[in-house]
């Protein structure tokens, strides 16, 4: 499968070079560090829930109507339309 992807310049270099001192190809290279890095996570049943958090507050009456923490989008727009009206 072809797919295009952008990688820092200097990084690029580095591998191509890896690729050449290894008599190896750029694309077998790039495929080994992915596989590598596939390999050494952890599968997703493994994860253990987190425990909810209890987060205090000051000068105020806990999470706001509306507040998502879990929406970081949401949070930051929330948070820049506050800061628009200082």
């Amino acid at each position: 499968m072809k797919k295009m992807v952008q990688l820092d310049d200097q990084l690029l270099s580095d591998v191509e070079r890896i690729a050449t001192e290894r008599g190896r190809t750029l694309r077998s290279v790039i495929e080994e560090a992915l596989r590598k890095m596939v390999a050494h996570q952890a599968p997703a049943s493994d994860c253990k829930p987190s425990k909810p958090v209890s987060l205090p507050t000051f000068r105020g009456h806990g999470l706001q109507p509306g507040v998502n923490l879990d929406d970081s989008r949401s949070l930051l727009d929330l948070m820049e339309s506050a800061g628009a009206a200082d």
